[in-house]
């Protein structure tokens, strides 16, 4: 056999085709790893820099680093009490079936890793290209660790494309041994989900003034409640004559333990019309909420799961405090207790970093999509239904300076129908530049995301924003609005220098969307009330949803005018015509990039060679 090198930075470079061997906690022997021919390469010597816990107990953890040179993640899987194995992968919408799968399983003998993938009733297949590459397995004090890559992209049909997105990470355990991978289904594990982003903007961090001061934004001593989705609001204050600050980086404190049940957290500043916001530190959907804290939308911070410390640009921070601006604060925690966990406490929050040495601009958060207004409508039974919202031209030539505006990052944000966001900068009719795209959106996993490349927008430059939706489970209309039972399609961009112009977003001209609802009564009678009393939601709910209506509602949003929300930080739209706005001609769309298939070499399932793992002891 041969024997592994004894530290990380020099692991073996095994071939790997099938299988490896994992360490059997309840058996004190060495297993042999069967390996086959894919030549492996040692990991990058960086350290892995982000991690996340899979399960709610933490069982599984995730560690990765990414080389956008290779275009390969390395992740790290560290297994405590493992039984008879563990499944990873990669699905569209967090699914088991129709899975990107890697496995490690036993037979009670030997144990086996092996590139595999899950049918659309959940069993199990060997996939004939084996794209995870098993780089170390080493045993710890109570499990395994388990040290593999895979390529960004493989053209394999059976893997999953990892692009810039949410990505949905799968796992099971598995308690006890299978004769064979084909034996395994997942319906049969113990499974679950988690959503992340795996290849995130990576650049040098600042570094920080001399004066920088930190405030934590902590909601006490939570009892976090024992069901699987809970958001929870806290209202806090900044002390009295807090001068003007900027924000400059912002990070997430997690309390010790509760790392995998706390999903996502924001910091939103309320609206400074209101002299006091009332105290309050309870479930968002709680009929004690006092209704103003409604107004407290305008967004601070945002953290997700997996999230490092979000610096803003050198040159540019977040104004707060001093005249003008609301002492208040809300701060949103997303709870994800999928096993119900019971007798939690929590007091995790978001960490400010602050100085009183203002930088040479104010950053600036810019609201792009569609008004919040039931005029825009998804029917029901929909699998994907687009709606757009636009930033005219007219807009940007009236708000914009003439040096422009540079976008450094975006926060995309539907409520729970909502599975794809993009938005894209338009010039002289023609589509330009990807502001930022989501093509697996979850409305369970918003962040704020720095983009690779500041886009820059000029006087005269178009911003698009669409959503698309799926309300295949859904009886009536989902109409627009603040109710999470409502949509909304918005992206919050965050860019630098700060304008007047806080929010850009449009709707359906309200006339136009009436003459729809005449229509429908000439062909199915005066089933939609088009009287004065009655409200949109209301004509909505009594629409004969069918492929007529829902087509022609389609092609009404595709073509009426609109009306545009060109509005100034004080709610007040800037001067001029507003209403009954034609779209904007866009003559020439941007086509999704087609991904780069690499050069394979080719594999020999018989060339095996055995591999002994590695103890802690021996790594060292």
């Amino acid at each position: 056999m041969q024997a592994h090198h004894r530290c990380w930075r020099s692991l073996p470079s095994p071939n790997v085709r099938e299988a490896a061997s994992m360490y059997g906690t309840a058996v004190a022997i060495f297993l042999v790893i069967l390996v086959a021919a894919l030549q492996g390469s040692e990991p990058p010597e960086s350290p892995f820099p982000y991690r996340i816990p899979l399960d709610p107990k933490g069982t599984l953890q995730l560690s990765w680093n990414v080389s956008y040179v290779q275009e390969v993640i390395h992740f790290q899987l560290q297994v405590h009490g493992l039984t008879a194995g563990v499944l990873f992968g990669m699905s569209d919408r967090g699914e088991m079936e129709n899975a990107d799968i890697v496995m490690l399983w036993t037979d009670g003998d030997r144990a086996y890793l092996a590139d595999a993938w899950s049918d659309q009733k959940g069993q199990i297949h060997l996939d004939a290209q084996q794209d995870y590459q098993l780089l170390q397995a080493q045993r710890t004090s109570d499990g395994l660790a388990l040290l593999f890559k895979r390529p960004f992209v493989t053209c394999d049909p059976k893997d999953y494309l990892i692009e810039d997105d949410t990505i949905h990470l799968v796992y099971g355990i598995l308690e006890e041994p299978f004769r064979s991978l084909e034996a395994i289904n997942t319906s049969s594990l113990h499974t679950g989900l988690q959503r992340v982003q795996l290849l995130k903007s990576e650049f040098p961090t600042p570094a920080m003034p001399a004066n920088v001061q930190t405030m934590e934004i902590r909601a006490p001593n939570v009892p976090i409640p024992n069901k699987e989705t809970t958001y929870w609001c806290y209202i806090t204050e900044l002390p009295h004559g807090f001068a003007r600050h900027h924000i400059i980086m912002y990070e997430a404190v997690i309390t010790e333990g509760n790392e995998a049940l706390v999903h996502h957290m924001e910091v939103f500043q309320c609206a400074d019309e209101y002299e006091t916001i009332p105290k309050f530190n309870g479930p968002c959907d709680s009929k004690m909420k006092p209704d103003r804290l409604d107004y407290c939308r305008h967004v601070l911070a945002a953290w997700a799961l997996g999230a490092k410390a979000f610096y803003y640009p050198e040159e540019a921070g977040v104004s707060f405090g001093g005249l003008g601006s609301s002492r208040y604060l809300r701060l949103e925690v997303h709870y994800h207790n999928p096993g119900k966990i019971q007798g939690r406490r929590d007091s995790s929050g978001i960490r400010l970093h602050y100085t009183s040495t203002l930088r040479n601009h104010d950053a600036g958060i810019l609201e792009l999509g569609l008004v919040y207004t039931p005029l825009m409508a998804i029917p029901p039974q929909e699998t994907e239904f687009v709606l757009t919202g636009y930033c005219t031209d007219k807009c940007t030539q009236k708000a914009l300076p003439p040096s422009g505006i540079h976008i450094f990052a975006s926060q995309l944000h539907t409520h729970l129908t909502g599975r794809k966001v993009v938005t894209v900068l338009a010039r002289d009719g023609k589509e330009r530049k990807v502001v930022n795209r989501d093509n697996h959106y979850s409305p369970h996993f918003q962040e704020i995301r720095m983009l690779k490349k500041a886009v820059s927008v000029f006087p005269g430059d178009v911003l698009i924003t669409s959503c698309t939706y799926n309300t295949e489970d859904r009886k009536l209309a989902t109409v627009g609005g603040f109710g999470i039972l409502e949509e909304m399609c918005v992206n919050y961009v965050h860019y630098y220098p700060l304008t007047q112009l806080e929010l850009c977003k449009s709707a359906v001209d309200d006339g136009y969307l009436q003459k729809y609802f005449h229509m429908l009564n000439r062909f199915n009678g005066d089933e939609v009330c088009t009287c004065p009393q009655a409200s949109v939601p209301e004509q909505f709910a009594s629409v004969p949803w069918n492929s007529f209506s829902g087509t022609v509602l389609k092609a009404l949003y595709g073509f009426a005018p609109i009306s545009m929300h060109c509005n100034k930080t004080s709610a007040i739209r800037f001067q001029g015509e507003w209403n009954l706005q034609p779209l904007p001609e866009i003559t020439s769309k941007l086509e999704e990039p087609t991904p780069r298939c690499p050069i394979r070499q080719a594999l020999n399932p018989s060339d095996h060679r055995s591999v002994v793992i590695t103890t802690e002891a021996e790594a060292q």
